[in-house]
């Protein structure tokens, strides 16, 4: 409201939506020259489209009160030429969407939007879980939309784990950022606790063969209760998800990760009205979602970094309300609950052994050996965990070399283990295969089952063996040949970016002289203080506006 940048923090379920949703609307009521129908004054990035549906409706609890501004949701899910015509019909003022949506709107000039002349009036941008849209995973598509806003502008980053880096901060778009940590009542200034005070949390050890049955018994136990059940993988969602609808009786449950389309939104939107129910989803739920009287969070897999941990947790305990939050983990991984106390100064405590623990898995294999579906989404599951497993960003704690990969296999209820380079070479004599031949358990679903047949018997008639494997990298494990292909995807959409830069040399200059502070910032040549003040002076003298220095944004966004 002070005309200033802000990087802000505060625990989850302390109400950050409104606090940027009241100061946009404040700060458009109070422009001079009113917005037109295509003008838009305000932009809101949000990392996952459910965060961004949710953002849309408090912010259309306000609106309703100003018809002069008008609000356009830009996510994924829909078709993007519906966008297009919606935004050519109705115009919009405030702009709510997800990085991939936006970055694809700004490209639709040839549909007859030119999307970035309609942010050349903009006002105020949001960051709503800033430090993951931060994160490498959305740098191009937000290195993109940046580059299209104009540098004159209030930045505001929220989150619960806000970052610390001061060069992310400044790509952002920040300078001179007022920095803000709400405390949680009574804690001291250097012990801040980053979940609610309200929020039981607690851990448990099993070890992996239990895993599973303790997590059943547990849903069993508070099927009264609405849950949420977090996974480290889509496909690990896809099979346990199944398996629980057949062993947890009489409860709703609902699954959702990123890779399904468009169901999302609907699911999404039935488990918000269940006044009791289970949730079973990956990190595309863990972050700003407010589903109303969350009981329990359960993670049956630890996330891949601390800071995910902090926000899973957050799905309870809103709003001062009580809540309690449960993290599986295996008898190697114990050291985690110290990490975490440290690192993200979140204690937990022991949870009692859960009673009356049965052996579902015979269960499990009884399904994947009556539908062919259930036993490939096993094989999938075994081979995502490992994966994910093997990215840990706690590599100290989560080594893949101290995984027991018997125990795993007999965990997961798999019939045989999957061929996949890290077991290769290796064998298991505690892993009993079943004596069923793999290939004779057919799917379920009919339809599926006589293309299988057909596409067998074509490959029979092609004199090529009966299964359809894929080419992998010899000798390279999978999670090394998905870095590869990351570090490609990375080097290419940086050539994109050099090719596709418009950038003039005086603002080259610019941004390496940013650049070159930085690095004696972070060698310690420089202070804090030293660093302010040469931006300051570099701001002042850059002739861009006749504002307040603040008001420059970082060339870094292009």
């Amino acid at each position: 409201m002070a005309n200033k940048d802000v990087a802000a923090e505060a625990v989850t379920g302390s109400g950050k939506t409104l606090a940027f949703v009241i100061p946009i609307l404040e700060i458009l009521l109070r422009r001079e020259d009113k917005l037109k129908k295509m003008q838009v004054g305000a932009l809101i990035v949000t990392p996952t489209r459910e965060l961004a549906i949710q953002i849309s409706e408090v912010m259309n609890q306000f609106i309703q009160k100003f018809p002069q501004f008008r609000q356009i949701l830009l996510i994924g899910g829909s078709n993007p030429i519906e966008d297009v015509e919606k935004f050519k019909t109705f115009g919009a003022n405030i702009v709510i969407g997800t990085p991939g949506r936006l970055e694809d709107m700004f490209r639709r000039k040839a549909d007859g939007l030119d999307l970035a002349s309609c942010v050349k009036t903009l006002d105020v941008l949001v960051l709503d879980e800033a430090d993951r849209l931060l994160d490498m995973g959305f740098e191009a598509s937000l290195n993109t939309i940046l580059g299209y806003l104009p540098k004159q502008r209030r930045t505001g980053l929220f989150s619960a784990t806000q970052t610390q880096e001061l060069d992310k901060l400044v790509r952002a778009g920040l300078r001179n950022p007022v920095r803000i940590t709400v405390k949680e009542k009574g804690v001291a200034s250097s012990d801040t606790q980053k979940t609610p005070a309200r929020l039981s949390n607690y851990y448990t050890i099993c070890r992996t063969e239990d895993k599973f049955n303790t997590l059943v018994a547990f849903l069993r136990q508070h099927k009264h209760q609405k849950q949420l059940v977090f996974f480290s993988t889509c496909a690990c969602v896809e099979y346990y998800g199944q398996a629980l609808k057949a062993l947890v009786k009489n409860v709703t449950i609902h699954c959702i990760h990123g890779k399904m389309k468009h169901k999302r939104n609907k699911i999404f939107s039935e488990f918000r009205e269940l006044k009791s129910g289970i949730l079973v989803c990956t990190d595309v739920m863990a972050r700003g979602i407010d589903i109303p009287e969350v009981n329990w969070v359960l993670q049956y897999d630890p996330p891949s970094s601390a800071s995910a941990f902090v926000h899973r947790c957050g799905r309870t305990a809103r709003i001062g309300n009580q809540g309690s939050a449960l993290v599986f983990l295996l008898p190697m991984e114990e050291s985690y609950v110290t990490f975490l106390s440290i690192n993200q100064k979140c204690p937990l405590q022991r949870m009692p052994p859960v009673k009356d623990v049965v052996d579902v898995l015979p269960k499990v294999k009884a399904l994947s050996l009556g539908d062919r579906a259930v036993f490939e989404r096993g094989m999938r599951a075994f081979v995502s965990y490992v994966q994910a497993y093997a990215k840990h960003e706690c590599s100290l704690i989560f080594r893949t070399k101290d995984l027991d990969f018997a125990a795993l296999a007999r965990g997961f209820a798999l019939l045989r283990m999957p061929r996949m380079p890290e077991l290769k070479g290796k064998t298991f004599p505690s892993f009993v295969e079943e004596t069923v031949d793999t290939d004779s358990i057919r799917y379920k679903d009919k339809n599926r089952e006589k293309q299988r047949q057909k596409f067998l018997q074509e490959l029979k008639e092609k004199g090529r063996p009966e299964t359809g494997k894929k080419n992998f990298i010899k000798n390279k494990a999978w999670s090394k040949q998905n870095s590869k292909k990351e570090r490609r995807k990375k080097m290419a959409a940086k050539r994109k970016l050099d090719e596709g830069s418009d950038i003039d040399d005086e603002d080259m200059k610019e941004l390496l002289n940013d650049t070159r502070l930085l690095k004696k910032l972070k060698k310690g040549k420089i202070s804090e203080e030293d660093f302010d003040k040469q931006m300051t002076s570099g701001g002042k003298s850059r002739n861009r506006a006749t504002g307040p220095v603040e008001d420059s944004g970082t060339e870094d966004e292009v």
